[in-house]
């Protein structure tokens, strides 16, 4: 059976197609269309077509799609959402979205905290206040489409949130999609909090995506395969998984060609850098995964802590400009052409100099016809390589966490313009089927899933916490669609807290497993 994977990016959709010794059969790229969908199956379509494969054999299909992070972005198709803080007293002096734009804060219906919560240790704030609770979903009945519910320390108890949970469901039905913040975000009420009220107001365009793929293979002719969506930690998730969890695909498009990256070069640890048309995007493997972002995320003016890979974007691209100054100084970039480069750049009959014209003048690429950019002095081109160079080196040494030498592959349609020899590098990979490596990364994803708690080690001991959180971790990658007793742990961390009382440590385990034949 075949894997298909699709990358839904802003200019182009990528799709590749992979046989069952896990090896590139076919690799397109095809346009993003206005309806997201149209340009999926067109992509499908390319890509199955050059495969020259009976359609009924495409045993997986795997979609990671911008169309959150968009929505968040252009504030657009938004479910209009209600708000249950559990943590009065102590939190009533900071209400949420208290520092969200207005345009995106107006998806909140209404707002309410109420009585209860935890301490760090679990010692209870006060009693959960379940008839404030029940009132507060009362007002809001036939108003709201998404209900998010967090608590002070919802991450080391949750109890008062299941509990609202439940009152929600008697009051706003059994079909309310709830949010709940111990099942999305990390320690940080607020920021956790933002996340869990974006993860409810994408109820629509989750929605509207699962469905969308859903008809997209139906209308590909892929009606045996199994469709997952993918997730920002380089993993995979079921269409009912992303329905619950819309949040989750944010970022999942550097993710993709990060894991594309080592599974085209088979290489676990290494910067991977994926050079686009307009931008580059730095990210970091380890053991076959992206690096987690440590710090809090902005997405869209708002601030979330919930699981991001931890990318750097430089303005360097295939499209970038290059301009010479009146001093006689080369710049490249940060705008760009974009997606018109194949009717602006040089080399194919346009009249604006980019990098890719210079990559092609110095002989390291063979696109468009080289006759046109022939008349560009060898003196501009090179200095305008070496900005490239520079802008690409101290890149790759903001990412890394030593002065030693590191891999690093190059993917994405504009890797063409890097130079193989770049500083602090030890051997920098150029994989055959590059420009598609977020589709390969897509279909060759697994299964995961992941726990976080908090712990004192004066009342719980290390091995049984971190048997706990494994446990949990293992069952969350079951739930997202992996295969029983395929699952191992790929990453596990404990972490000191030392402005906390006794003990007490930050427990994370990551998860994956095959998926389901």
């Amino acid at each position: 059976m075949y894997r298909l994977g699709i990358d839904v990016g802003g200019t182009n959709t990528d799709a590749a197609l992979i046989d069952e010794n896990l090896q590139v059969v076919a690799a397109v790229k095809s346009p993003t269309t206005e309806n997201v969908e149209d340009g999926i199956v067109a992509a499908m379509n390319a890509v199955l077509e050059a495969a020259a494969i009976d359609r009924d054999q495409v045993g997986w299909a795997m979609l990671g799609t911008t169309q959150c992070t968009n929505a968040i972005v252009e504030r657009k198709g938004l479910s209009p959402v209600a708000i249950l803080r559990i943590g009065a007293p102590a939190s009533v002096s900071m209400p949420p979205m208290v520092d969200w734009a207005p345009d995106i804060a107006s998806a909140c219906v209404a707002d309410v905290i109420v009585g209860g919560g935890f301490e760090a240790d679990g010692k209870r704030i006060a009693p959960f206040d379940e008839a404030a609770a029940r009132a507060f979903f009362e007002s809001v009945k036939g108003k709201v489409e998404a209900v998010a519910i967090s608590c002070v320390f919802a991450t080391v108890r949750a109890d008062d949130e299941l509990a609202a949970a439940v009152i929600a469901r008697e009051v706003l039905g059994p079909e309310m999609p709830l949010s709940l913040s111990h099942e999305i975000g990390s320690m940080g009420l607020i920021e956790r909090e933002n996340a869990t009220i974006l993860n409810a107001a994408l109820d629509r365009v989750s929605k509207r995506f699962t469905e969308s793929f859903a008809r997209a293979l139906r209308e590909a002719g892929v009606a045996c395969a199994q469709a997952y969506l993918s997730q920002n930690d380089g993993t995979l998730m079921t269409l009912e998984y992303a329905r619950r969890y819309p949040i989750l695909t944010i970022a999942c498009g550097p993710t993709n060609s990060i894991c594309g990256a080592s599974r085209l070069t088979q290489v676990d640890n290494a910067i991977v850098i994926d050079v686009g048309g307009t931008t580059t995007d730095l990210g970091v493997l380890q053991l076959g995964f992206p690096r987690e972002s440590g710090v809090a995320v902005t997405i869209g003016g708002v601030r979330t802590n919930f699981r991001m890979p931890d990318v750097v974007s430089i303005g360097l691209g295939g499209g970038s400009i290059v301009r010479v100054g009146e001093d006689g100084s080369v710049t490249v970039g940060p705008d760009s052409v974009g997606f018109r480069i194949a009717q602006e750049a040089r080399v194919f009959g346009g009249s604006t100099l980019t990098a890719t014209d210079v990559a092609v003048r110095l002989g390291m690429a063979q696109v468009g016809d080289p006759a046109l950019v022939a008349d560009v002095p060898q003196e501009l081109a090179e200095a305008a390589m070496a900005v490239i160079r520079e802008l690409a080196e101290d890149a790759i040494d903001a990412m890394k966490t030593s002065s030693d030498p590191i891999d690093v592959i190059l993917v994405g349609g504009g890797s063409i313009i890097l130079p193989s020899d770049l500083a602090g590098t030890s051997t920098v990979y150029a994989p055959e089927h590059a420009g598609c490596a977020n589709a390969v990364g897509s279909a060759l994803a697994k299964v995961g899933g992941e726990a976080e708690i908090l712990v004192s080690y004066d009342q719980v001991p290390r091995d049984e916490a971190i048997a706990n959180a494994t446990e949990a971790a293992i069952a969350a990658a079951h739930a997202a669609g992996a295969v029983p007793g395929t699952v191992t742990v790929v990453d596990a961390e404990d972490v000191p807290l030392a402005y906390m009382t006794g003990h007490t440590c930050r427990i994370k385990v990551k998860a994956a497993g095959d998926l389901q034949a």
